[in-house]
């Protein structure tokens, strides 16, 4: 069984599963799904915790086996949870992995909780994870995309009393803190917890979150790619702003951009020849909210544009690399904004 980490609440309200799976990369999120199912599994009696955390090939996996096979000493119920912060559990782990489902599936008297990052395609198609899915419930735990990080502050808000006000205005005041807490999810909780405790319940104007929130965001190159295609010039520029401040190369910032316009030229290209595009996205690797930008954006665009944005990413690409092209700025900053604001302005035409 798989849902997703909205959805645990309601799952533990109607029955406490023997076995459960967390995955995801979301450390805030993992954390309170994981909370959740401690606070259940303590009400429903399991008072007694084992926690191994496994590291590489030196783990005793036969140790955590008997653990989740034995009887309580202190206890009629225990909860046994097992971390794997690799997301590798080796051979030897994989083997334990798959026993250790089925006996905990079996088991009455032990709730077991496993706790996992975000896994590749390789480990979600293994007979491991297919032991756990098929004898627990499985908790996906995704990440808050900047879309929809400010329906994420409001629901927060809510849960202590709070929120902003109706129509354009609040809208403007979750933008603001969104803008603030971007890519640090643990410190958007924060601030938004910091609100709870310097006003009392009820509306939050502007001014008020302006004030006290702190600019706590942090930037991912590998992020920027995606308010270019969106057409989001000012993310764009504090997205770069913040990159360089943290002191990012930018060889890398480039390479995430150039990778992307590479993707989106060969996907136009092969749009051209008739090629099926749901088709060319997969064989492209092109998948979840990154589909959707390719969807809303590639029939509206022509080869001739971006195959000029590739080519400006070649120059681009010299430069970071410290050379010079003629009209172009020799600060690799520079010519990055350059080239993001081009693309990104051509995007949001083509919307």
């Amino acid at each position: 069984m798989q849902i997703g980490a909205a959805q645990l609440p309601a799952q533990l309200q109607r029955a406490l599963a023997p076995l459960y799976v967390v995955h995801g990369d979301e450390a805030l999120l993992v954390q309170e799904a994981a909370d959740a199912i401690r606070a259940a599994a303590r009400a429903a009696g399991h008072v007694e915790r084992s926690v191994f955390t496994v590291a590489g090939a030196h783990t005793d996996w036969s140790g955590i086996l008997a653990a989740g096979g034995a009887l309580s000493l202190f206890a009629d119920k225990r909860l046994i949870e097992v971390r794997i912060p690799s997301g590798k559990p080796g051979k030897d782990g994989a083997e334990a992995l798959q026993r250790l489902a089925e006996s905990a599936a079996a088991s009455a008297d032990t709730v077991t909780l496993v706790l996992l990052p975000r896994l590749d395609g390789t480990a979600l198609k293994s007979a491991w994870w297919a032991a756990l899915s098929a004898h627990g419930v499985v908790v996906r735990v995704d990440a808050v995309e900047r879309a929809q990080l400010p329906d994420w502050i409001a629901q927060r808000l809510r849960q202590q009393g709070q929120h902003v006000a109706a129509g354009e205005e609040g809208q403007r005041t979750l933008a603001f803190m969104a803008d603030r807490v971007e890519g640090n999810l643990l410190a958007a909780h924060q601030e938004v917890a910091k609100l709870g405790l310097l006003y009392p319940p009820g509306e939050l104007s502007f001014e008020q979150v302006r004030t006290a929130v702190l600019d706590v965001a942090r930037y991912d190159p590998f992020r920027l790619p995606e308010a270019v295609l969106d057409g989001a010039l000012p993310r764009v520029q504090r997205m770069l702003e913040g990159l360089r401040a943290e002191g990012v190369a930018p060889v890398p910032v480039h390479w995430a951009l150039a990778e992307e316009l590479r993707t989106l030229h060969r996907v136009r290209l092969a749009m051209d020849r008739r090629q099926p595009l749901p088709l060319v996205l997969r064989e492209q690797r092109v998948w979840g909210p990154r589909e959707k930008r390719y969807e809303r954006l590639l029939p509206r665009l022509r080869a001739a544009q971006t195959g000029r944005w590739l080519a400006e990413a070649q120059t681009v690409d010299g430069i970071v690399k410290g050379l010079t092209a003629p009209d172009w700025p020799a600060d690799p900053w520079l010519a990055l904004q350059r080239l993001a604001f081009a693309v990104a302005a051509g995007c949001a035409a083509a919307r």
